[in-house]
């Protein structure tokens, strides 16, 4: 018989004594071995002492199927599990994403540790490198992965690009990337931390947890005891980390509300962020369907993943038409995550881009160890000038948005405000710490805020280079569609100068300075966590009908 798995008691303490040495369960691969190893010197610190026992479980032993053809769940935990029920070890270390949400009578997760990184890192053979395609990936690539989570996320952001299964334990897999088995293939940054896995002679792309969306509880360990051992409960509360816990709880709630398994195209992350819990949900039927995204944020855990289960309710209704104020092409991110639920998308730019310099002086450029972009209109305006930059310059970009333009010519950010999402005051300020000191060019619109400029330090070196401005388009027409975007404060100006919202009509704003010239006319918006078409996607798909 199988129960949900409870939720750790947090107010335990440890008030008893452990005397005898602890068997600790593990699986054999090095990853395994150096959780287990870590559990194990976190008892040391705390004086219990711990040994480890080596078991195989079926996920080892069967090497030639896919993960999701095996049968049943647990295929990583189950041996594991039945030899602690057994009393053959008194706990044991598991990867807390291979845990289903449901688990043998008798068992409990008594503690869980803090949570490495869960980001997903994209390590790429580099012959196979272009670094002007999204993910810095050539056309037709083929990913090894046996993740059906992953390869629905990478099928939407970028549709050529083939998978081949990948079996085998971290280091097994990235000596078959070596052999040129695959094109790149995609793991966990976490377990690649933990074993300080070399990764000198590839391109590496690392990929944050708010852009693909990682597994359940990926980067957090799990001890597992049995429910009677109340003295080993209250022991290990000293190495319990209750802040993950209470986030983790929400994504396998998640996974528990879904039915899904630990190879459905399903990916949750939450984090707690200045007092609010802000959840990211990726889902698919099949690893091929266009996954819907979306975020959410709540001043409690409580409810949340219920509320997160509804807006995935095949039932719900979703507008029938967005406007937005720029051109969509029919093969974007954004129009294919309409299309797939009927939605027409009218996209046209209400604003007109003109540059307003012909050429760069070389003498400036020589000196520049910062670029900073916040804008795809800055970075297409500045490379029209044909500059010529020094080796050492590196380039920082606001988002995701303007990550993809820059590739297009041909350089990769060395700074990004993608974690930070939608606080620019946040980017400005992580910025002006890594910038500081140096000399920073920030190519941008005639008369654009300077949030960046206002917040760099006193030793740092500021160029201001306006390279275009923009035109409001006259006469308008309105939109009658159920929702409006707007990607700039211009754009917003163009609109309403002949024009007013329907009723109904909900809007949706691209960047804090966009929602203040809404705010200035009265009306309610929403505001995507990032701006571009993923964060786009997400927020139409985050509104009730």
């Amino acid at each position: 018989m199988l129960i949900e798995e409870p939720l750790v008691n947090t107010a335990a303490t440890s008030t008893q004594k452990i005397d005898r040495t602890l068997i600790i369960g593990t699986r054999g691969s090095e990853l395994a071995l150096w959780q287990a190893n870590y559990i194990k010197d976190r008892l040391a610190d705390i004086g219990v002492r711990a040994e480890l026992k080596i078991i195989k479980t079926q996920g080892d032993i069967v090497q030639h199927l896919r993960l999701d053809k095996l049968e049943g769940k647990g295929f990583f935990t189950k041996e594991l599990e039945e030899e602690l029920l057994s009393g053959g070890i008194d706990l044991a270390v598991h990867s807390h994403k291979d845990l289903p949400t449901l688990h043998p009578v008798g068992l409990t997760i008594a503690a869980v540790s803090s949570r490495e990184d869960p980001a997903e890192l994209l390590i790429i053979h580099k012959d196979c490198v272009d670094l002007k395609k999204r993910l810095a990936l050539k056309h037709n690539a083929i990913v090894g992965t046996s993740s059906n989570r992953r390869k629905a996320q990478l099928l939407a952001m970028r549709p050529d690009l083939e998978f081949d299964d990948l079996r085998g334990n971290v280091l097994t897999r990235i000596e078959k990337l070596r052999d040129e088995n695959y094109d790149a293939i995609m793991l966990a940054k976490a377990g690649l931390t933990r074993i300080a896995a070399d990764l000198s002679d590839f391109h590496v792309e690392e990929l944050p947890p708010v852009e693909i969306i990682p597994a359940p509880a990926q980067g957090v360990l799990a001890v597992q005891i049995r429910e009677s051992d109340k003295a080993l409960y209250q022991v290990l509360q000293a190495i319990h980390d209750t802040e993950v816990a209470d986030t983790i709880a929400v994504e396998r709630k998640v996974l528990n509300l879904f039915d899904a398994g630990c190879h459905a195209p399903l990916g949750c992350y939450c984090r707690k962020q200045q007092g609010k819990y802000e959840v990211w949900t990726s889902k698919a039927d099949s690893e091929d369907e266009f996954p819907d995204r979306l975020y959410l944020s709540s001043d409690s855990p409580e409810g949340l993943a219920e509320r997160i289960a509804a807006k995935f309710d095949k039932n719900r209704k979703f507008p029938s038409q967005v406007f937005i104020t720029r051109d969509i092409s029919a093969a974007s991110y954004f129009y294919r995550a309409m299309a797939k639920h009927g939605i027409a998308v009218d996209g046209r730019s209400l604003i007109r881009i003109f540059p307003i310099i012909n050429k760069l002086d070389p003498y400036i450029l020589k000196y520049v160890d910062w670029i900073f972009f916040g804008s795809k209109n800055g970075i297409e305006n500045f490379f029209r000038l044909e500059p010529r930059l020094s080796k050492r310059t590196k380039f920082a970009v606001i988002g995701r948005g303007s990550e993809e333009m820059l590739r297009q010519f041909g350089h990769a950010p060395d700074f990004s405000g993608e974690r930070l999402g939608i606080n620019m005051e946040e980017i400005a300020t992580e910025f002006a710490k890594i910038a500081s000191g140096t000399t920073v060019l920030i190519p941008r619109a005639k008369d654009s805020l300077e949030t960046i400029q206002k917040s760099l330090t006193a030793d740092t070196k500021i160029i201001n280079l306006p390279v275009y401005q923009t035109r409001m388009d006259t006469n308008v027409d309105k939109s009658n569609a159920d929702v409006l975007i707007f990607t700039s404060p211009t754009n917003v100006e163009a609109y309403f100068a002949d024009n007013l919202v329907e009723p109904g009509q909900k809007i949706i704003c691209i960047g804090r300075s966009t929602g203040k010239r809404i705010e200035e006319l009265g009306l309610p918006y929403t505001l995507p966590y990032s701006p571009d078409e993923i964060g786009l996607a997400e927020a139409v798909f985050g509104l009730d009908y």
